[in-house]
């Protein structure tokens, strides 16, 4: 048995205890991971240090390199989410649903952890602790396998969560980190152990993580959000949406890709959007409509494509209808908002476009499990199968059901000396 597969084993040992354990030691082991992150943080950041240095040296991607600094904001921010879990309600043992099959028979839908979650993530070392911090919540145990680049910020807030979390009550091996690429081909073999792979990365990589285990996969493949201005949009409101929508933070799957104009203002609000995007230091790419009224846009080689860098894309579209036709022919079913003050024609919009995340008159950057006020999330899911959306407490928990009865036997039931009632109990 290789290393790896000893560490899953663990895991899945653990997280038959985890899926057990009462919300007051869940809440006390993310309050004990909070006060470790900040009295360990220099040590932390020293890591980090590293990693940024190698990361310069190696050339690795601007976009990756933001995405790679764990500095005090970033631990700002997770010691935040660690802290705002405790206040969420236990997402495990809830009754969802309750039945009387009989007087003497009743069925409940109960939901419970998932049980191993194996997720791979790059560069981001604050990704970590999200998904430490939520499977912990939720009852699940996780292997994580981050990646090479942020190899010493991994190590250290692993170390870190594995410690403060044991001495809080914690099953011991519910969190495993791995670190090599063998480690990953390996853990998609581990059907026995591991229940559900959570990939965060490229499409290709995404794709073919899809194409290589039977273990069930939930995530999305990119990014590719949009933002329509339609022809009554609130002009200053459009402009500062944009801004915020693409520049905020540009290495993020929520950062707008592409912005679509109505035909009946391109002329005029055009050339203001070209001025704040530029004082923005975004490079502009369009289609032809659009360089007829820039002509200094670059032209766009493909249209599903996802930048992550200060770089958007400008369409010129004829109404809604072209809007929501190009979105749902282009778009990755990510995040996409509408900027307009035409209430029927947002909710028209809202209801066609077949995204996950679908905005009215706000940035697509709220698409954020933070920001929903799920505490954090795993990631972005675009399927539409159990989670959708930005994942938190609720895509970690399936559920199971419980017949409590009173020695009902079916064959009374089916020669028909008993029936059934099933009535919903409220």
């Amino acid at each position: 048995m290789t290393d790896f597969e000893m560490r899953a084993q663990g895991a899945k040992k653990a997280s038959f205890e985890m899926a057990v354990l009462p919300t007051k030691v869940k809440n006390d082991a993310l309050l004990a991971i909070a006060d470790a992150l900040l009295a360990r943080k220099d040590e932390i950041f020293e890591a980090n240090a590293i990693d940024l240095k190698n990361a310069e040296e190696t050339n690795l991607p601007m976009p990756l390199q933001k995405r790679l600094r764990f500095d005090e904001h970033k631990l700002s921010d997770v010691v935040s989410g660690l802290r705002s879990l405790t206040e969420l309600p236990d997402p495990v043992g809830r009754e969802l649903m309750k039945t009387e099959m009989d007087d003497d028979l009743v069925l409940t839908r109960v939901s419970c952890p998932i049980g191993v979650l194996g997720i791979i993530f790059e560069s981001r070392p604050d990704a970590l602790v999200q998904i430490a911090s939520l499977a912990l919540k939720s009852g699940n145990a996780c292997c994580l396998k981050g990646g090479s680049e942020a190899m010493n910020s991994n190590r250290i807030l692993f170390e870190v969560i594995e410690k403060a979390s044991s001495e809080a009550g914690i099953p011991k091996g519910w969190i495993a980190l791995m670190e090599t690429r063998n480690d990953v081909a390996e853990m998609l073999t581990l059907d026995q152990y591991i229940d559900l792979i959570i990939p965060r990365g490229s499409n290709s990589f995404v794709q073919y993580i899809m194409q290589h285990s039977s273990i069930p996969v939930m995530g999305h493949a990119d990014g590719v959000c949009h933002l329509y201005i339609h022809e009554k949009a609130d002009r200053a409101m459009a402009l500062a949406i944009a801004v915020d929508s693409k520049t905020q933070y540009v290495a993020v799957c929520n950062a707008c890709e592409t912005i679509l104009v109505d035909e009946s203002i391109a002329s005029e609000f055009l050339p203001e959007l070209a001025r704040v995007l530029s004082e923005k230091n975004v490079e502009l790419h369009g289609c032809d409509k659009t360089k007829s009224i820039l002509p200094d846009v670059l032209p766009v080689e493909q249209w599903h494509h996802e930048y992550l860098d200060y770089k958007v894309s400008i369409k010129i579209v004829s109404g809604l209808d072209e809007a929501i036709g190009h979105i749902n022919s282009n778009g990755s079913g990510h995040t996409d908002s509408i900027v307009t003050t035409d209430r029927e024609v947002a909710e028209e919009f809202m209801n066609r476009v077949d995204s996950g995340n679908v905005f009215w008159n706000c940035s697509t950057r709220f698409s954020d499990g933070l920001r929903y006020g799920f505490g954090a999330e795993v990631g972005i899911s675009t399927s539409k199968l159990h989670a959708r959306g930005p994942v938190g407490l609720e895509g970690l928990v399936t559920y199971k059901y419980k017949i409590r009865g009173n020695g009902n036997l079916v064959a009374d039931y089916a020669n028909g000396t008993r029936k059934f009632t099933h009535k919903h109990i409220k």
